[in-house]
């Protein structure tokens, strides 16, 4: 459907998509691979449903049913309660007044509805997502209402996210780390079962169709404000979305209807889990070493658990140090309690509840609102990320998705992929 060609961030070599590339073919380094699409202008489809509206800047050949997008609006009570004359929120998640429809609550359906439509001949082969829960959720429903094999990995204290309005078609299994554990499990166990012939990796921040999903977050706000935004606020555990942000941010630029400038990534991780923050704050290009269980001990502690990435795509080129250095962004941080009043305040004065990592991102912008480094007439996009999940599940039944399998951490290999193999039997 649309016409894309992948371009390696390290040597600049340019290839098809033809076998779910999620590395240059040159080998050529830890660099991320982008798609430049054949239209450098952003047309908008209204003959197609949901996110696929900006089908010419998604990696996709085909739509599946079922897809939201994100909505954009200029916020009122909030922006006058901060003394901001042009703040927007880009709204991620269930408030059926505003258009928004993803029934997940979260914009994990972006990356879901993207990654799922990207060309691929499956074969019977399964694709494997490991994640902290909120991409979990929202891949399950993707896969599960399109008939598409999945294997989720997610930590089993994260459980409590695996909601849904029905059990999940057979196709989507769940495997899970045992309690104690956190999502870099995870994502181990995803590795070892991807050693497995049947099974692929989805690929996480390597795969463009996630970063282009997440990305129509920018383009959601960009086509509302008519300009690119000045600052871009954010929570985040890899950093994948600012990426996202970054890259559809140079889109606009090189579309040349929308300015020329490059948005300040302000992002934000939740304390005490501060992995990003602590490099950045370090100088430093690479994650600083962090143990193990101190790591399973603060992630325990935080309230925004989908925040909680230990080795997340900061490093590599094209990847959150690179878009933090190009756009002079900066990594903020919220407390627990700083969350739950932005939280708080964000229902009350925009009448919607959402979701903790959002009202992280809230809580550095109110930080940097009353520090004064925002200008009080900068044009301000505000990612929520995930909201409204409370009403949904009010108005709608709801069923806690259930582990097919839970796996001790150091569980040997052989038993796991054993153990795996007989799910999809």
């Amino acid at each position: 459907m649309t016409n894309y060609q992948l371009e390696s961030a390290c040597c600049g070599t340019t290839f098809e998509d033809k076998h779910w590339e999620l590395d240059c073919p040159r080998k050529d380094g830890a660099a991320l691979i982008s798609a430049r699409y054949a239209n450098c202008q952003l047309e908008i489809r209204e003959d197609l449903p949901g996110i696929y509206r900006y089908a010419n800047w998604l990696p996709i050949c085909r739509t599946l049913e079922g897809s939201g997008a994100p909505v954009t609006y200029k916020s009122e009570a909030l922006a006058r309660h901060l003394g901001l004359s042009n703040l927007y929120i880009t709204f991620n998640g269930y408030w059926p007044e505003r258009g928004a429809l993803m029934q997940t609550g979260t914009f994990k359906e972006c990356e879901a509805y993207a990654v799922c439509a990207r060309p691929r001949s499956n074969d019977g082969e399964v694709m494997v997502v490991a994640s902290a829960g909120n991409t979990a959720r929202a891949f399950g429903r993707v896969c599960s209402e399109n008939n598409i094999p999945l294997l989720l990995c997610v930590p089993e204290d994260n459980l409590n996210s695996m909601w849904a309005d029905k059990p999940w078609n057979d196709c989507v299994k769940l495997v899970c780390t045992a309690s104690g554990s956190d999502y870099f499990d995870s994502i181990h166990l995803s590795n070892i079962i991807c050693e497995l012939d049947k099974f692929f990796p989805e690929g996480g921040a390597k795969n463009v169709a996630r970063r282009d999903g997440m990305g129509t977050t920018v383009l959601s706000a960009v086509l509302t404000i008519g300009r690119i935004p000045d600052y871009y606020f954010q929570a985040v555990g890899s950093g994948t979305g600012a990426i996202a942000a970054w890259e559809a941010n140079r889109r606009f630029i090189e579309d040349g209807r929308f300015g020329t400038n490059l948005m300040k990534l302000m992002v934000s991780q939740n304390e005490p889990f501060t992995p990003i923050y602590d490099a950045w704050k370090a100088g430093s290009r690479d994650m600083l070493p962090l143990d193990e269980q101190v790591a399973r001990e603060q992630v325990a502690r935080m309230c925004a658990k989908v925040l909680s990435n230990r080795k997340p795509p900061y490093s590599l080129k094209g990847g959150l140090f690179d878009a933090l250095t190009a756009t002079g962004g900066d990594v903020l941080l919220a407390s627990n309690e700083q969350a739950a009043a932005a939280g708080e305040l964000f229902e009350r004065l925009e009448g919607i509840d959402i979701e903790p990592a959002a009202a992280v991102a809230l809580s550095s912008l109110i930080q940097c609102v009353e520090g004064g480094r925002v200008e009080k007439d900068a044009v301000i996009m505000l990612n929520i990320t995930g909201g409204g999940i409370g009403r949904y599940r009010r108005e709608h039944d709801h069923v806690l998705q259930q582990p097919d399998l839970v796996f001790p951490v150091g569980t040997d290999p052989d038993t796991v992929k054993s153990r795996v193999l007989e799910l999809f039997k």
